[in-house]
């Protein structure tokens, strides 16, 4: 599938770090090393075979005019397939093997007790095979017999980045428990493009039917299962969505109460009114390497929901949602067509949406004390506490 060229000039941030204006690029193919075939006119044939690793098996590239005469230049495989496709600058670069490059690795934070906002942390692993875990949020607790919502939260990075013991979900999870009083169980799913889509989906599914029965300690102890939320930004919120989707094919289990979409990763095909020049390409080129299986491409309705033949929105498994954009997101546009057709079809929840006039994506996490961000975030804890 070719990729997509979006507006150079457009800009984003993944996870609002460090880089808080980092430009999207899908690329022309460009190669890190180069074979110099001069003048002549050349035929690549690269093999598509695993994306994990490449040998050195050494394939023929000739000119027309050579086809019968002079033996063939030779190039390697690697080389062949060594083209940027996709980048993120400071962020990720994707190469046409499948390979990826992750250009910033936040430092992982370790669990235990955080002394300045009394919340203790734990990190449990739910499946020895594919490494798959939770890190748990547990708030200091001011009534101990009080039982407390319980949040499954799924940390953005566009479905290739991040985790939940990175520096920048740590601390945003952190003063999530400690703002809104809740156990926070913070999803550390597999990252794609080693794991494609829907291996971070099942995870994700798997660590919410996890936390709903209360296999752990201190959520059997602690933790309100029939105050059940999701909740995550960017590609996270996408998963959340996803969580409401698989819920309700469930039969409405496990049951939540409440979701907060933190600017969600939506998509399609074609832009919609409202989105910025290349917007749209941007999301496709992501999920083409995110989910290379899919067979709608940008249209695949966990990426466009309100594509044809999508889930149908009435049925979503929560109570109530709360939708947040941020005004000069790239999103934006995406957020409110998803939050008005959730409103407008005859789910029997009730919607609120929050936007964040003059603020990027996710700006909240690289600038948690902005007032904006400190809005945002009182905003979430009334949502969980029932406003």
């Amino acid at each position: 599938m070719a990729t997509p060229s979006p507006n150079p000039h457009l800009s984003m941030s993944i996870n609002g770090g460090a880089t808080v204006s980092a430009g999207w690029a899908a690329t022309q193919p460009r190669r890190r090393r180069t074979v110099d075939h001069s003048s002549r006119s050349c035929l690549l044939r690269p093999s598509y075979g695993s994306t994990r690793g490449f040998g050195t098996r050494r394939i023929a590239v000739r000119s027309a005019s050579q086809k019968n005469s002079s033996p063939p230049l030779m190039t390697t495989e690697q080389e062949a397939e060594d083209e940027v496709v996709l980048e993120s600058p400071a962020h990720f670069r994707i190469y046409k093997s499948g390979k990826i490059d992750r250009l910033n690795r936040p430092p992982v934070l370790p669990a235990g007790l955080d002394e300045a906002t009394g919340v203790t942390s734990k990190d449990v692993v739910l499946d020895a095979d594919t490494g798959v875990s939770v890190r748990l949020f547990l708030p200091k607790l001011q009534e101990p017999s009080k039982k407390l919502p319980v949040v499954v939260f799924f940390h953005g990075g566009a479905f290739f980045i991040e985790s939940a013991g990175s520096e920048t979900y740590h601390n945003y999870v952190n003063s999530l428990a400690a703002a809104a009083g809740v156990l926070v169980v913070s999803v550390d799913y597999r990252l794609a493009p080693e794991h494609p889509l829907p291996a971070g989906y099942d995870d994700s599914w798997a660590a919410l039917q996890w936390a709903a029965s209360a296999q752990d300690g201190w959520i059997a102890e602690h933790g309100d299962t029939a105050r059940l939320f999701v909740a995550g930004d960017s590609a996270g919120a996408n998963i959340a969505h996803e969580m409401l989707v698989r819920a309700a094919a469930s039969g409405g289990r496990p049951r939540m109460e409440g979701a907060i979409l933190l600017h969600p990763w939506f998509g399609g095909s074609k832009e919609i009114e409202g989105e910025p020049e290349g917007g749209a390409a941007i999301t496709a080129a992501m999920w083409n390497y995110a989910c290379p299986g899919a067979a709608a491409g940008a249209d695949d309705p966990r990426l466009n929901p309100l594509a044809a033949g999508g889930p149908v929105l009435e049925e979503l498994a929560c109570e109530r949602m709360l939708v947040c954009a941020g005004g000069k997101d790239v999103l934006a546009a995406r957020n409110r067509a998803y939050y008005d057709a959730v409103a407008a079809s005859a789910w029997r929840g009730s919607a609120a949406w929050l936007e964040s006039e003059g603020e990027g994506h996710v700006f909240f996490l690289g600038n948690s004390e902005c007032e904006n961000a400190k809005q945002l975030m009182d905003r979430i804890v009334a949502f969980i506490a029932g406003g």
